[in-house]
């Protein structure tokens, strides 16, 4: 069995990048022993709790980064994000994922399971963070914004079985922010859309259940993963009546988050994201 491993340097880099800017961080274990499906304990999945300096909000961001589920882009992703959110007093959470891909079983399954995992365990902290119960968002990256969407479509689906009371918490999120997801249609389903993602349909990793939250979505239209994935999202929660955005940013590749500003809108994505927040109440 392959073994999980999660970038070391990548995460102290991302550590010294933000102790300017946040009044206090920590790392936590993310299960009290062995990870679903781990070969050892040695394998341990963590999250990182960002306290804002002058927390203005009960809501909370969950920061799932990229990656292709082979390693994780913290640093300048992770640094840009928690930054915006905690100067605007939101409280944010980093969910440090297991990567690689397994070499058997779907690709996302272990980072499935420590998201569905994650999202239970901000809910049982919520009075300690300060943070309402129903006011759990998660902002992904790429491989993160496909994770994102398990977690927002899918919250009524297990992954795992239980390990403890944390367990018997609903794992739903109340918001989603998917940017640039990846692996959304069938082209495409496990790298770049070969065929553009057009006339694809989505893949079938989706439930869309009843608990599948509002959602604002963003994506560039020079992306190799194609922006027709998260067009076919919005379109299938425009016809559940869920409340949904989406802005296609014209002649924007793949990973712009974290980019120096360019001059163009896509530069104000995050903007045009805590508007939706508070729009609607998160």
């Amino acid at each position: 069995m392959k073994k999980y491993v999660l970038s070391v340097a990548t995460f102290v880099f991302s550590t010294l990048a933000f102790c300017n800017f946040a009044s206090s961080e920590e790392e936590f274990p993310l299960w009290p022993d062995v990870a679903p499906g781990a070969a050892t304990s040695d394998v341990k999945p963590t999250y990182e709790y960002w306290k804002p300096e002058n927390k203005t909000s009960d809501a909370c961001v969950i920061v799932f980064p990229g990656g292709a589920y082979e390693y994780l882009t913290l640093g300048r992703d992770a640094k840009q994000l928690t930054r915006f959110f905690n100067e605007r007093g939101v409280t944010v959470v980093v969910l440090n994922y297991r990567v690689p891909r397994p070499e058997n079983g779907p690709k996302h399954l272990p980072a499935w399971q420590d998201a569905q995992r994650v999202i239970r365990v901000v809910r049982s902290r919520a009075a300690e963070f300060g943070i309402d119960s129903e006011k759990i968002g998660a902002l992904g990256l790429s491989a993160g914004g496909h994770l994102t969407l398990m977690a927002a479509t899918s919250s009524q689906t297990a992954s795992y079985e239980a390990v403890d009371d944390v367990d018997k918490l609903p794992c739903h999120l109340n918001f989603a922010v998917p940017v640039y997801p990846a692996y959304v249609l069938e082209d495409g389903a496990n790298g770049p859309n070969a065929k553009r993602g057009i006339d694809s349909p989505m893949v079938a990793d989706f439930a869309f259940d009843e608990k599948t939250p509002p959602m604002i979505l963003l994506h560039g239209d020079a992306d190799a993963y194609s922006p027709n994935g998260s067009i076919a999202v919005y379109a299938k929660l425009r016809k559940m009546g869920i409340p949904a955005e989406l802005h296609i940013y014209a002649n924007v590749p793949h990973g712009f988050v974290g980019n120096p500003p360019s001059g163009k809108p896509v530069d104000d994505w995050l903007n045009r994201v805590d508007a939706w927040r508070k729009k609607i109440g998160f």
